[in-house]
């Protein structure tokens, strides 16, 4: 079996950030709003963005995974921007994204990226329920699960929940590819366990009790904007659970500049090889490797 490339970026934010209406500037938005004037906007740089998806492309990864925040404050211009963004990345059956929280950041526009990245999200049996998570799409010898973390939450939080009927749909899901010689990966914005109560998954105790009974070989997320790498307990043994910082960030206090993961993965005899390379933006902001892992 051939090397099956992936490639992981996360939490865009895609500068600039388009004029918001005085009207959208009420409640969670309008702090938002300021926190984008004074810090954010001083981080996010559309050139890094580019920048670092023009290499993504360069290494010609067999797929690529977006682990959410594609937008900042869920405004309705910023989503016709964000497809446009989405498409200049690749075509819809070669990239998967699933949603953050700044991409539901308030109720009145909480749908519009289901609407807007519909055919970047759908599983493959869409035709059959349109958008709906979890979502499953085969992509060589993957099997790519994607979960939403992504709710509404009041000003100053930004915790995540997947609830109990994704859990219920994940853990059928798991229970079904058991049986299979697929390289299960999940694609989740919030990572399983945090320090921070206001950016928590609430519910990640259940989602790390399913993956204990039922496993997967490789966990993916977003949402920290930092380089991390966690073990978790699966049925046959740890699991990785990777993060990535923003893909159009600058360096700015503890958090690293812009980056991504490649990953390559075959079968090895019974079970499976999977080396990541992680790849950032340098002080030059030019795309260097910054290591090679091997994970399994």
């Amino acid at each position: 079996m051939a090397v099956f490339t992936l490639a992981h970026l996360s939490d865009p934010h895609l500068p600039p950030l388009p004029s918001p209406r005085l009207s959208d500037l009420a409640g969670k938005r309008g702090l938002g709003y300021l926190n984008w004037k004074r810090n954010r906007r001083k981080f996010h740089k559309r050139e890094v963005l580019d920048t670092l998806v023009s290499d993504v492309q360069a290494q010609v990864p067999d797929h690529i995974a977006i682990t959410g925040d594609l937008v900042n404050l869920a405004l309705e211009a910023e989503f016709a921007l964000s497809r446009a963004w989405l498409e200049s990345v690749g075509a819809p059956d070669r990239v998967t994204v699933i949603p953050g929280n700044h991409d539901a950041y308030v109720r009145a526009t909480q749908h519009r990226f289901a609407e807007t990245w519909g055919s970047y999200l759908a599983g493959d049996d869409a035709s059959d329920r349109g958008v709906a998570f979890p979502a499953v799409r085969r992509r060589g010898p993957l099997a790519l699960i994607s979960v939403s973390s992504a709710v509404p939450t009041p000003p100053l939080r930004a915790t995540g929940w997947l609830g109990r009927s994704q859990l219920d749909a994940l853990e059928r899901i798991l229970a079904g590819l058991s049986s299979e010689q697929a390289f299960r990966v999940l694609l989740i914005h919030h990572p399983l366990r945090s320090d921070a109560g206001a950016k928590r998954l609430t519910d990640s105790s259940q989602l790390l009790a399913l993956l204990k009974r039922h496993g997967v070989e490789l966990v993916l997320h977003g949402h920290d904007h930092i380089h991390s790498t966690i073990w978790i307990e699966g049925p046959n043994g740890s699991i990785p659970a990777i993060g990535v910082p923003s893909a159009s960030a600058l360096a700015h206090g503890r958090y690293p500049a812009a980056a991504y993961n490649l990953f390559s993965i075959e079968r090895e005899g019974a079970g499976w090889r999977c080396e990541q390379t992680v790849r950032g933006i340098d002080d030059a902001h030019r795309v260097r490797q910054i290591r090679q892992t091997r994970l399994i």
